[in-house]
């Protein structure tokens, strides 16, 4: 059973940033593109940012580009996503998931295991 457990999340104010990170036991990690999907207040959950399991390959939702840059480290079994130029619109939970494969996922049926979210607030 795969376990994703996510920090780093709080309260910024507008242009600050945050590095989010997400720890991964019970499975290979090397072996699966990682991805971070977020859902704000009455809000479906949408697509951030993924990373292929070298590492190698990332794609992000167009809301994020230039702002957010996710990462990972095989051998710490760890994916982080760090957060520059946050704005209000960014708010929300933020989740790790793992993909189902090796390569990137921009849709929410390609990951088969989450994490339980970290909350990230963007004050005006």
């Amino acid at each position: 059973q795969v376990q994703l457990v996510e920090s780093g999340g709080g309260l910024v104010q507008a242009g600050g940033s945050l590095r989010l990170s997400c720890a991964s036991s019970g499975r290979t990690f090397t072996g699966y593109a990682m991805g971070w999907i977020r859902q704000a207040p009455g809000k479906e959950r949408e697509f951030v940012a993924t990373i292929s399991w070298s590492g190698g390959n990332t794609y992000y939702a167009d809301s994020v580009k230039g702002r957010f840059t996710i990462s990972r480290d095989n051998a710490k079994n760890t994916v982080w996503l760090q957060m520059n130029s946050l704005n209000p619109e960014d708010t929300a939970i933020y989740y790790c998931a793992t993909g189902v494969g090796r390569t990137i996922a921009t849709t929410r049926i390609g990951y088969n295991y989450w994490g339980q979210g970290t909350q990230v607030t963007v004050s005006s």
